[in-house]
């Protein structure tokens, strides 16, 4: 006969031992996402996803894509995993009551079905907090879409994977065979041991707040070199006005309170005319699109009556791999002159171009603990904030711009066409702006989440950005 021990718990609930091996602690990095979770700050991000019908659809076909994803009830990890809370410490568990229902969700715009409508749902579903007593994601099955258009909106919390892993996730499902068919949703994939991979690259602030903490004992015998830099930044910022410090980002109402109201915002970018943008002005994708993004707020902020004197800075997560390895983390949080205060848009993106080269010179002169160091330092302020709310002026940065690399391929999921994917981040107390975006074949895929009380009207951006690259051609003498 099998005798179980029963453990009691400080929350009164009793435990096995079968059950207490079976259970996983949250890393201290995954548990601050729990911790920083308000319900004016959800902690989760997401991916939206648009196909378009395979040409054999029939009426019907988007209600029996939901019934066959409604089969696939026993989830993998980390999907049936649920969150439970003993003696202060949080444990994944598997979900003994998982319910398929609760977690997939089939919906239809209302009419007349425009992106328009898809983005609203999107915006009103990325503001609610999700259950912690099941596993924390969701799956937004949507139809009514025009021009015979369906789209997958996914949330996942960020305790349970990062932005860039959510991607991997949400490419598992799909393939680069359009005439593969049966192909499981991304919750019951069993990952190959060989697959479709992206480069190693935070997406978002918080993901780069948690990670700083790690690695102490080695970061210690860089102060006195990082001290030196310090200075040598710090000098140099007085006798350069285009020249970025810390604290130097001003005041915005971009780094407000926010509230819990979200605004999603997405818009795809033909890659090509930004490549020969590059081109003429001799600098990278990354920086036409900073250049983009400065423009954008710039327009944004004078709509609003609310450009500041100073230019706004970017948060910018940077590769700072100058090998092919794959070990390892090498990234540099770069501070980036957005030139706001600049009318002329050639002579924006110089300043632009500028801010970049010098931060990448400066790490290159750092070792990998110093580049560590030295960015800890950077976010230190938003980080204090963020947990304290104790200095809301001191700012290193108004607002985050990453760009992750993503597919070259068109992907299929099975048989329907991905036409777009765009990341939807997390907006955060005091910056109440985070522009995400990434590759697909031969477009940049821009996704913008903010908080809707702080940022009115938001989704202008989308236009202004439009409006940013048609005024670098003419710059630039292509137009």
């Amino acid at each position: 006969m099998t005798v179980i021990k029963l453990r009691r718990c400080a929350d009164g609930k009793t435990i096995s031992d079968k059950e207490k091996d079976s259970m996983k602690a949250l890393s201290p990095v995954d548990q601050l996402f729990l911790w920083l979770e308000k319900r004016q700050q959800p902690m989760h991000v997401g991916g939206l996803q648009l196909f378009q019908f395979p040409d054999d659809a029939g009426p019907k076909y988007v209600s029996e894509l939901a019934e066959q994803m409604r089969e696939y009830s026993s989830p993998v990890a980390p999907f049936n995993q649920k969150l439970t809370r003993r003696l202060g410490q949080y444990y994944w568990t598997e979900d003994k009551q998982f319910d398929i229902d609760h977690h997939l969700r089939h919906e239809a715009l209302p009419k007349p079905g425009r992106i328009r409508e898809l983005l609203s749902l999107v915006s009103a579903e990325h503001s609610n907090l999700m259950d912690r007593e099941r596993p924390l994601w969701e799956a937004h099955l949507i139809e009514g879409i025009r021009g015979r258009q369906f789209a997958l909106y996914t949330k996942i919390h960020h305790s349970v994977v990062d932005g860039i892993s959510a991607m991997r996730l949400g490419m598992r499902a799909l393939s680069a065979d359009p005439e593969e068919r049966n192909l499981p949703p991304v919750w019951a994939y069993q990952p190959k041991k060989r697959g479709r991979s992206l480069p190693s690259n935070p997406v978002d602030v918080a993901s780069s707040l948690a990670r700083l903490t790690a690695g102490i004992s080695k970061q210690a015998a860089t102060v006195p070199g990082l001290a030196r830099e310090i200075y040598k930044v710090s000098q140099k910022a007085k006798k350069d006005e285009n020249y970025v410090s810390i604290f130097q980002a001003p005041d915005t109402i971009l780094n407000k309170s926010i509230t819990g109201s979200r605004r999603f915002a997405a818009q795809s970018y033909s890659l090509s005319r930004l490549k020969v943008l590059a081109k003429a002005f001799g600098c990278t994708v990354n920086t036409v699109v900073l250049a983009m993004c400065g423009h954008a707020l710039r327009e944004y902020l004078i709509s609003q009556h609310a450009l500041p004197d100073e230019p706004l800075i970017a948060m910018v997560p940077m590769s700072l791999r100058q090998d092919d390895s794959a070990e390892g983390n090498q990234i540099g949080m770069i501070l980036a002159n957005l030139g706001t205060h600049i009318c002329d848009p050639g002579n924006r993106i110089r300043v632009i171009h500028n801010s970049i080269e010098e931060a990448k010179q400066r790490f290159a002169q750092m070792s990998p603990e110093e580049i560590l160091n030295f960015t800890a330092l950077t976010m230190a302020p938003t980080g204090l904030n963020l947990l304290t709310g104790l200095a809301p002026k001191w700012r290193a940065f108004n607002v985050v711009i990453s760009n992750v690399p993503g597919p070259k391929e068109p992907l299929y999921w099975n048989g329907a066409r991905l036409k777009g994917m765009y990341p939807v981040s997390i907006a955060l107390d005091r910056i109440a702006l985070n522009i995400t975006l990434t590759s697909y074949v031969d477009q940049l895929e821009f996704g913008l989440i903010a908080c809707r009380r702080t940022l009115p009207s938001m989704q202008r951006l989308l236009d202004y950005l439009e409006q940013s690259i048609r005024e670098l051609e003419i710059a630039a003498g292509i137009k």
